[in-house]
């Protein structure tokens, strides 16, 4: 059973990195800024939702950060990674408690925000997710 939660709860923060490159490339370029600013919001609040650890003994909220980099190092479509997400969100809703829809959101938008504001491909995005976390 802890293996199971440990898989799932890998799963979701990888998943949740997926979503928040595919906000980062939405209009094309991922900017230093962006980065910054999602490893603070993941710092200050993904690190406080659960107590899942991975196989390394480290907390599993920072697979958001680990695939984010890893998507931005092979510079990968920000369609897919958005799929991905929104694929994993449909099959596991139970994860996603009005908090950690909340939490999504807000993270979202912060790195949107993250360098010289939101632009009209960011905020499309994000109602484009809005919508989905609130089905």
């Amino acid at each position: 059973m802890l293996d199971a939660k440990r898989k799932t709860g890998k799963e979701f923060y990888q998943n949740l990195g997926k979503l928040f490159y595919a906000v980062a490339i939405v209009d094309n370029s991922v900017h230093t800024r962006e980065v910054e600013r999602l490893k603070e919001v993941v710092r200050e609040h993904w690190l406080e939702v659960d107590d899942i650890e991975d196989e390394y003994g480290t907390d599993a909220a920072f697979q958001i950060e680990t695939v984010f980099d890893w998507l931005l190092e092979y510079e990968k479509e920000g369609e897919a990674c958005y799929e991905d997400f929104e694929a994993f969100y449909s099959e596991h809703k139970i994860l996603f408690t009005t908090a950690i829809r909340n939490l999504t959101m807000t993270t979202a938008r912060a790195i949107a925000g993250a360098f010289a504001g939101s632009n009209k491909a960011e905020l499309v995005f994000l109602g484009r997710l809005q919508l989905l976390l609130s089905t």
